[in-house]
């Protein structure tokens, strides 16, 4: 198929209207919502808990590792709905790969557990 530019003027109108709504939402509450101060209401709030402390805690690094691996586990799903979207055209060719690309992930998340980073208490 050929697109000309003009197929995509209602993907731009689209956009141009939900950026209008955005902004123009944004100057409303901004310019007629009530601007009444406090020390109370301008006080730093956390999910109910106030505030106590330096922001500058050191944190586990247990916490990142764990994160990074969410991450990376997480994005698998990525590459394997497309897969599973296109399986009957893939053949068992497709199928092999995924076998492969799933022997990868097991055996990366084999050696996380081997190693012992999903272990909160050491």
């Amino acid at each position: 198929m050929n697109y000309q530019p003009q197929d995509f003027l209602p993907i731009f109108v689209q956009l141009l209207a939900a950026l209008a709504f955005i902004f123009a939402t944004m100057f409303a509450t901004h310019s007629l919502g009530p601007k009444r101060h406090s020390a109370k209401k301008d006080d730093t709030f956390e999910c109910g808990i106030e505030s106590i402390g330096d922001a500058r805690t050191p944190i586990s690094v247990k916490y990142f590792l764990v994160a990074i691996l969410f991450v990376l586990f997480d994005i698998e799903i990525v590459f394997m709905y497309p897969w599973a979207v296109n399986f009957r055209e893939l053949s068992w060719n497709g199928f092999y790969d995924m076998l492969v690309f799933m022997g990868l992930l097991l055996a990366g998340f084999v050696y996380v557990i081997k190693k012992g980073i999903l272990k909160w208490e050491k």
